[in-house]
């Protein structure tokens, strides 16, 4: 008997693999999914503005790193509970000196910038269609951090409004380079300040937007059903962290499993295993690291990593080579 309804993996029209470079923006799932790819060696690029929930601020994102000289300054900046802000970057970034979080905002902002220009892969993860907008200057944020409501008006974005937004700075990033494909997802966490009707309005918003995306740039963009998979496959709160809103760790790795089925080809899904297996290796603690069996366990992983090294150079395994030396 079947007591789940199983989704199968979609098919993609473009692949991923460990020769690809990655840039991932959006929403805390992206993070999720960013840690699997990371783990697994691809080169891989997390968040440098930080958790953004809202397609219009990812859409700035990709657009300022476009751009590659748009650092930002303190009037970028304010002052809330003794910490300075950016309306465009999660709290992450905040310190106490302005100084200090302009430092790391640029820092990220720069490096971001280089990894842009060499990518080939750019996985976008929307959170909600409903936006905050400053009152004083209409400005969209990615981040409220949690300023009293006085300072915002709140709607919901339209579908097409979102649908022209994404689609507008794709088509001004393809401009620059043309071989970059594009991954949407709909993050499956759900967003209740504003109440579970208000939070599945503002979900069917990114559905039918990213469905219209595609259909528009059909060769460019795939659609990645997380928040299907989370919704209508696994469908059990047992598949909620303890604050039934996020993924749990088992939904968040059967989620990773369908990525793989779906963008990975076989001979990437089988180098993905040797690297886990090494990484694995990297976790054991030995209650004896003198002996001579685990010198020889060290030894049997440093091969390991060198065979795999000389068929993949471009692999990172520098701290698991700490580790067993």
């Amino acid at each position: 008997m079947l007591f789940r309804t199983h989704l199968p993996a979609p098919p993609a029209n473009f692949s991923i693999g460990h020769s690809d470079r990655l840039l991932l923006l959006g929403s805390c799932f992206t993070e999720n999914m960013g840690f699997y790819l990371q783990k697994s060696k691809f080169n891989t690029l997390i968040n440098p503005f930080g958790i953004v929930y809202n397609p219009v601020s990812i859409a700035n994102c990709v657009k300022r790193l476009l751009m590659g000289n748009q650092y930002f300054t303190q009037d970028d900046l304010f002052e809330q509970n003794g910490l300075w802000h950016s309306w465009e970057h999660h709290s992450r970034f905040s310190r106490p000196a302005a100084e200090d979080t302009l430092q790391a905002i640029n820092n990220e902002y720069a490096a971001a910038v280089r990894h842009l220009k060499a990518s080939n892969r750019l996985l976008l993860t929307m959170g909600t269609s409903v936006v905050h907008i400053l009152a004083e200057s209409g400005q969209i944020v990615a981040n409220n951090h949690k300023m009293p409501a006085r300072h915002f008006t709140t709607r919901r974005l339209t579908v097409g409004e979102v649908t022209e937004k994404l689609i507008s700075v794709i088509e001004q990033t393809q401009a620059v380079m043309p071989n970059l494909k594009v991954v949407l997802t709909v993050s499956p966490v759900r967003h209740l300040s504003l109440g579970m009707v208000e939070n599945q309005r503002s979900k069917s918003v990114l559905l039918l937007a990213c469905d219209e995306i595609c259909r528009r740039l059909p060769d460019a963009v795939c659609y990645f059903p997380a928040y299907e998979w989370l919704m209508d496959d696994l469908r059990d709160y047992r598949f909620y962290a303890s604050d039934m809103i996020h993924p749990s760790d088992i939904a968040i790795e059967y989620i990773w499993q369908q990525f793989q089925e779906t963008f990975f080809a076989a001979s990437v899904k089988s180098l993905n295993q040797r690297i886990e297996k090494i990484c694995a290796a990297a976790q054991h603690r030995p209650f004896n690291p003198d002996t001579p069996q685990h010198r020889a366990f060290q030894l049997d992983q440093l091969h390991r990593i060198e065979a795999l090294n000389y068929e993949y150079p471009h692999l990172d395994f520098t701290a698991e080579k700490q580790y067993f030396k």
